[in-house]
């Protein structure tokens, strides 16, 4: 039986990370600490001897994979796909100014619920979009291969959500991935897609960062 491993990893930390500011699609860089976190999970990640690299087309998830491609000489494939979810209105603010000047629309955020409002996408929107760049980057892959896949947050949630077919209920159980933390799924033809650990990576003591 063949069996193939995606490994869907977060960006590392970023200054809007660290003010809890939201992000979405605005594309900023990596900080200092960010760029540590990168090649400190490269390190790890390189062990699994990845076959392929994608990430998406946004600097903070591109310049995380570059740490990897460092270390493995494999060429980064960037996918707009992968981006994180887009907050509409949002994007920029933190979450408190969020809280105090558009209630309704983050305590239906705060549900879970998959229409907010303010431009932001949409989770089913999301999780497919993602979940579809996923399955193309595994698709593109030699069968037996280890995938790594650098994207967001939000974004791989719902995408491995998408993958494993797990209601949005479901995903609100897990965890929110630290910064250069990874998801591992495995695919055979016989189980198809697997769960095989969540929330992977170095600076497991460290507090878990702003999600978004």
């Amino acid at each position: 039986m063949t069996t193939t491993r995606l490994v869907v990893w977060r960006h590392g930390n970023t200054d809007w990370n660290a003010a809890g500011r939201v992000q979405g699609q605005t594309d900023v860089p990596l900080n200092a600490v960010g760029e540590q976190q990168a090649v400190d999970a490269a390190e790890l990640l390189v062990r699994l001897r990845p076959g392929a690299l994608v990430s998406s087309d946004l600097r903070r998830a591109s310049d995380t994979a570059a740490a990897l491609a460092a270390l493995t000489g494999l060429s980064v494939q960037h996918d707009d796909r992968l981006r994180e979810r887009h907050f509409g209105s949002w994007q920029g603010l933190t979450m408190t100014e969020v809280a105090e000047t558009r209630p309704d629309e983050h305590a239906a955020w705060r549900a879970g619920a998959d229409v907010v409002g303010g431009g932001v996408e949409t989770l089913d929107d999301l999780g497919k979009r993602v979940g579809d760049a996923l399955q193309a980057a595994v698709d593109a892959a030699p069968a037996g291969s280890t995938v790594v896949v650098a994207t967001h947050g939000g974004a791989a949630r719902y995408g491995i959500g998408h993958l494993l077919g797990w209601p949005r209920e479901q995903l609100r159980t897990l965890r929110v991935l630290q910064n250069c933390h990874w998801v591992e799924l495995t695919h055979s033809e016989t189980l198809g897609w697997q769960l095989a650990a969540y929330n992977v990576g170095p600076f497991a003591d460290r507090p878990v960062p702003s999600p978004i």
